[in-house]
């Protein structure tokens, strides 16, 4: 059905792409978007480096997607970190792999990515509504509606690409609030729940006072799975008001996430100094102090300073000190009490959304043929490192080849 008009609704990576591959197969598309300018999220991550990919052998990159890596692998597999670079390549946009693995723009941020893509995209005869709001379909089910600055508009559509985001970042366009309309239609949504998110503990006033803003590192974080082993990962934490932030424990937000649901807290075990053997630093605290502070003992004899010291005292009582085995013990493995996650609103990215079972092979809404889904607005998670923006490029491309064969197989 050449000619036909798409609707893409959302103007983020994976709206883009989508957009992409509709426009260069001879369909007419349109954008649609809430916001004033497109890609607001993807600029935001951009502000300290665009990590986009990860450079790790694709049978552990989809690894990172848990549960639903059995339904993201297909679409990974077919837009890939080399396939990525590549497209990059094609807007003029060199990479560079980090020391870590992670593929970045040569020029770290992500305006210029965006810059050029949309200026292609125009080029090539895409169209963009700004200030859209999609409010569902008209009371005949059929055209869509959209609030704008000129009063509500219908627009008919041969088919719709849904990429509207999960719930963190409201202000930057991910609000979530297609929920409701999705729900509407019978359309089975596992609910929004922070990922990649901080946690909240139960820090003294002084201990947030005196530290807060500080950074931990380096530290290994251990937590319990639920097999009974233990995940164990070195990186770096920083302290906040109210707990824990940071790579490191956003790596385990899924996991902490679920044991605080179930158990009302999660603990995380800290290895301080995870560069010093257990012995030794035994050996080195059972020195006598004399006439010095546990500080300073601490500093000359552990090299435990600052925050790390600090959350030593905040987690131990001064009885545990006195015996050198069992401080050097709590130093290697030292328990924090997580008791929630920080806001939906303030997470990195969000967890939940369409359930991929109301969903086709080509991710259309079973329910509803001819609309489309692609994005973070799928129930699905990920760390940072490359592989959230990964997985919203290829699902939105393969949403695009979705409508293709979906149309063609109407004509």
């Amino acid at each position: 059905m050449q000619n036909a008009s798409i609707a893409v609704i959302g103007a983020g990576p994976a709206g883009l792409m989508a957009a992409e591959v509709l426009i260069r197969n001879g369909y007419r598309v349109h954008v649609f978007d809430a916001m004033p300018s497109a890609g607001r999220k993807l600029l935001m991550a951009g502000k300290g480096g665009l990590n986009i990919t990860h450079s790790e052998a694709f049978d552990n990159f989809v690894t990172r997607y848990g549960d639903r890596q059995s339904r993201l692998k297909p679409l990974i597999r077919n837009f890939d970190a080399a396939a990525i670079t590549e497209w990059l390549k094609q807007l003029a946009i060199g990479t560079f792999t980090g020391t870590s693995g992670r593929i970045f723009p040569s020029e770290m941020k992500s305006a210029p990515l965006l810059r050029a893509w949309l200026r292609r995209l125009r080029s090539e005869g895409v169209q963009f509504h700004m200030r859209h709001r999609w409010k569902g379909w008209d009371k005949n089910h059929q055209a869509l509606l959209f609030d704008t600055v000129h009063g509500e508009q219908t627009v008919n559509t041969n088919a719709t690409v849904l990429t509207l985001g999960g719930g963190s970042w409201s202000r930057l366009g991910s609000d979530g609030q297609w929920v409701g309309l999705l729900k509407s239609r019978g359309i089975a949504i596992a609910d929004l729940v922070p990922s990649n998110c901080g946690f909240d503990t139960d820090w003294s006033d002084h201990y947030c006072q005196r530290f807060q803003g500080q950074a931990l590192k380096p530290v290994a974080l251990s937590v319990m799975q639920g097999d009974g082993g233990y995940a164990s990962r070195m990186g770096e934490l920083t302290v906040t008001a109210t707990g824990l932030e940071g790579s490191l424990i956003y790596a385990y937000s899924p996991l902490l996430r679920e044991q605080i649901q179930t158990f009302g807290e999660s603990v995380v075990y800290l290895d301080l100094l995870p560069g010093k053997d257990s012995l030794k630093l035994q050996k080195a605290l059972a020195k006598p102090r004399g006439a010095k502070s546990w500080p300073h003992h601490l500093r000359s004899c552990a090299g435990l300073t600052g925050a790390k010291a600090g959350l030593l005292r905040e987690v131990s009582s001064p009885e545990d000190w006195s015996d050198s085995q069992y401080l050097a013990e709590l130093i290697k493995r030292l328990p924090v009490r997580l008791l929630s996650t920080r806001p939906l609103d303030e997470a990195i990215s969000s967890g939940g959304g369409v359930c991929f079972e109301a969903l086709d092979e080509s991710l259309m809404l079973q329910q509803l043929p001819g609309v489309f889904c692609a994005g973070e607005m799928l129930d699905w998670e990920a760390p940072t490192g490359g592989y959230l923006l990964t997985a919203c490029l290829a699902s939105g491309r393969a949403a695009g080849h979705g409508v293709i064969r979906w149309l063609d197989s109407r004509s």
